[in-house]
């Protein structure tokens, strides 16, 4: 049974820093590919960032782009979001995925189909203005 727990989220000044960790368990962690969501008050989830199963290479949303890092320790079967700067309009509840299996070369695709994913139960993130 895979496990993803997210943990990290607070509330926050705009500006500030955070580190959102998701914990894997109940498979190899380092053979699959990962990724972070959100899901802010109002819409629809929507894709972060994702890692190949090495860290080797990652994807990001244009939103995010030079604000968030994702990275991944295949040692602790953990991986992290660093967000800095926060911003107001990244408040919402962020979700870990990764995919039911292994897809090869096409695991960004298949990660951003979010129905061929498991799902962490997320963790809030409040940026205050």
């Amino acid at each position: 049974q895979v496990q993803l727990v997210e943990s990290g989220g607070r509330l926050v000044q705009a500006g500030d820093s955070l580190r959102l960790s998701c914990a894997a368990s109940g498979r190899t962690f380092s053979n699959y590919a990962m990724g972070w969501f959100r899901q802010a008050p109002g819409k629809e989830r929507e894709f972060v960032a994702a890692i190949s199963w090495s860290g080797g290479v990652t994807y990001y949303a244009d939103s995010v782009k030079g604000r968030f890092t994702i990275s991944r320790d295949n040692a602790r079967n953990t991986m992290y979001l660093q967000i800095n700067p926060l911003k107001p309009e990244d408040t919402a509840v962020y979700y870990c995925a990764t995919p039911f299996r292994s897809y090869g070369s096409g695991w960004y695709a298949a990660l951003l189909d979010e129905k061929n994913n498991y799902w962490g139960q997320g963790t809030q993130v409040t940026v205050s203005s």
